[in-house]
């Protein structure tokens, strides 16, 4: 007997969905919900689950945390209640400081010499640490090139350099550069350039940081050197090799295969050296009691503890100094995204 059009149309809803005139696609079999899998044997792919973390890195770093809220939580706690008080030399000898609440920081950021020292501070930090970064990393390379010899003389040598005391190695850097009796002078005079006979490097607002760019960079570039060594090191020769097969030069070879490699290292050490080189104090300071004009050469550092130590206004010094922290997070915000990037991937 033949089949009903009822029949067959509750057969065609029971084996799938009507697709069209003429067509059906069958449901897909039920499946295990332990297993996944289905009368077949088949197996569905399922969603990798993420591994979840330990807590034991957390737990490692309380031991260096506990020592940073101990060596820098209080300092801090001061630094922020002066920030908003009167505190200058009466208070050193007893008297209370008066709460004057934000007239600090109103009194400082209505002070254009401030924005001139921030401008001249930032302007001065990327620069040294642009041209620490080319020639720290140029030496680097240098390293991985040249044979022991030579690679053993310039690491000496750059050891050295970086562990000379800043003061030894400053009055070293103002000898050389001494308006009467200084080598750089002499060179220059007998090169035939008879203008610098007898020339102050120091008086001049522009000679003068070409100078502390000099000394910071030299005593800057070691560490980088070094930093970026290592990193080299770890890049594997194969990779190289296959590049030159391929045909790349050597500054595509440094550009496809050694950048992106050591990347990591270089984040790392360019974002240590902006800080450093936004806080250079000892260079400054020397070199202006040398010879320089401070309220032309002053930065962040030097003007903090002249406003502090040498006008006696600490109030204002710690107010200023909330200035140079939030202008490092500010610097270093970009790096440091950078680098939570690089680790997530």
């Amino acid at each position: 007997m033949p089949p009903s059009p009822s029949s067959s149309v509750s057969r065609a809803g029971r084996t799938g969905r009507d697709q069209g005139p003429g067509r059906s696609v069958p449901p897909a079999p039920p499946q295990d919900p332990r297993t996944g899998r289905g009368p077949a044997g088949d197996v569905t792919p399922r969603r990798p689950r993420r591994p979840r973390r330990s807590p034991l890195p957390y737990v490692l770093l309380l031991p260096a945390l506990a020592v940073l809220v101990a060596a820098l939580g209080y300092p801090l706690y001061r630094q922020a209640v002066m920030s908003f008080q009167e505190y200058g030399l009466a208070q050193q000898f007893g008297q209370p400081p008066e709460w004057v609440g934000l007239d600090n920081y109103i009194t400082l950021v209505t002070d254009s010499y401030l924005w001139t020292v921030i401008f001249r501070s930032i302007l001065f930090c990327f620069a040294n640490a642009a041209i620490t970064m080319v020639i720290g990393t140029a030496l680097a390379v240098l390293m991985t090139l040249v044979s022991r010899g030579p690679r053993l003389t310039l690491q000496i040598g750059l050891l050295l350099a970086w562990a000379m005391p800043h003061l030894a190695a400053l009055t070293v850097w103002q000898w050389l550069f001494d308006a009467q009796y200084g080598v750089i002078n002499w060179v220059l005079t007998n090169l035939g350039f008879d203008r610098f006979a007898g020339h102050s490097w120091l008086v001049d607002q522009l000679s003068f940081f070409v100078v502390a760019t000099v000394i910071v960079v030299w005593m800057s570039v070691p560490f980088v050197a070094f930093a970026v060594y290592a990193g080299l090191t770890q890049v594997p020769d194969e990779l190289y090799e296959a590049a030159e097969i391929d045909g790349a030069s050597a500054w595509a070879r440094f550009r496809t295969v050694t950048v992106p490699l050591v990347k990591p290292v270089l984040l790392i050490v360019a974002l240590l050296q902006i800080i450093w080189d936004l806080k250079v104090f000892t260079q400054i300071f020397v070199l202006q009691d040398a010879g320089g004009i401070t309220s032309q050469t002053n930065l962040i550092g030097t003007y903090i503890y002249r406003l502090g130590l040498g006008e006696g206004e600490f109030g204002l010094a710690a107010a200023a100094s909330w200035f140079v922290l939030l202008l490092t997070v500010v610097l270093s915000l970009y790096y440091v995204r950078i680098l939570v990037r690089e680790e997530e991937l």
